[in-house]
């Protein structure tokens, strides 16, 4: 008996392991190509700051597939333990409507988000959304007592200190022909986001609670849509984009496809790790837009920003070293009963 409940263990691990490399992988791409497909829109002739926060959750249907599999999984458990065949919506209408309502305000966030990447360049949109790792923590200790160590709280630290390194000597930044108040309403519009973005952050715990959500955000940008006459005006902005009708529309699509695989990986990062694991992540993947801006967009790339590369990766580095140690003092104790509890945990 012990040596199957320790097989099972050891699989459970690898699939862990596993799903984690999975998400981290579509938290790269989305955390990376988002900003780099939304302002590609902007700058070649598209105009629609509702369209583009729209396009944000659009592709909620994506996440059918994975909470089919998962249905299917449960539904074959019970089979094979002859319990109860699992219900196919478990959320209860309590959670659904608190899905629904952080689902607005996450409709809310992406319209911020879309407002300051139309006014910014790539490369500070990025460093200014660093921040958001600041409020994920503040928000994951305030409502579910995530634990800090001295390494999680120094890569914060380092992480948040580099974001601030980038945001210095960004005045040379605004674009040729926009106004100085637009340059600093784009700058609020974005931190504004980021604070969002921390609170549902720590809630997001299983798919079924973030595919509510993306529907929530997408029919609040929808009715964003419907009121400033966004459905009008599409035709005739695909027609004058500068790539042409087509890359007009492979651009949307590219965009709610980029986005969608941004928070199926956030949501598998935060139910495999922490919610502060993902924020870190998502701060350390920021210089690498930085850097992708730089290739692509030819946006100046600062010493601050190799400032602000390295801090990150010492961030971290810092984060991944506490992890280590504490798995190692975990071990030691469960192996152990009899030893002192950790003062790390």
């Amino acid at each position: 008996m012990a040596e199957g409940r320790s097989e099972e263990d050891k699989d459970d691990r690898t699939m862990k392991r596993l799903l984690l490399t999975t998400n981290c992988l579509l938290l790269t791409i989305g955390t990376s190509g988002g900003p780099l497909v939304m302002r590609l829109y902007f700058l070649h002739g598209g105009h629609r700051v509702w369209l583009s926060s729209f396009l944000e959750t659009a592709g909620f249907p994506l996440m059918l597939l994975p909470l089919a599999v998962s249905y299917l999984r449960r539904r074959r458990t019970a089979s094979a333990a002859g319990t109860a065949k699992p219900k196919l919506i478990s959320m209860k209408p309590p959670l659904l409507a608190a899905s629904t309502f952080i689902g607005i305000l996450t409709g809310l966030d992406d319209y911020l988000y879309a407002y300051g990447v139309a006014r910014l360049p790539v490369s500070t949109s990025a460093l200014i959304i660093a921040t958001q790792l600041g409020f994920t923590a503040f928000f994951a200790f305030l409502l579910v007592r995530q634990k800090f160590t001295a390494y999680s709280i120094n890569a914060v630290v380092m992480l948040t200190v580099g974001a601030g390194v980038l945001a210095l000597h960004t005045s040379g930044d605004r674009p040729p022909g926009e106004s100085v108040k637009e340059y600093v309403m784009g700058f609020v519009m974005t931190v504004i986001a980021a604070a969002l973005y921390g609170f549902p952050l720590t809630y997001s715990l299983v798919m079924e609670i973030q595919f509510v959500m993306c529907f929530s955000a997408t029919l609040f940008c929808l009715l964003g849509m419907i009121i400033n006459n966004d459905f009008k005006v599409i035709p005739r902005e695909a027609k004058q984009f500068e790539h042409g009708e087509g890359s007009y529309y492979a651009v949307l699509v590219g965009s709610a496809i980029i986005w969608q695989a941004f928070f199926l990986g956030a949501i598998g990062v935060i139910f495999c790790a922490s919610s502060l694991f993902s924020g870190i992540l998502i701060a350390v993947l920021l210089p690498v837009t930085e850097v992708l801006a730089v290739i692509f967009y030819k946006e100046k790339f600062q010493a601050e920003k190799g400032v602000s590369l390295l801090l990150s990766l010492w961030g971290m580095v810092s984060y991944f070293y506490g992890e280590i140690k504490h798995s190692r003092k975990r071990k030691k104790k469960n192996s152990d009963p009899e030893a002192e509890p950790s003062q790390y945990s």
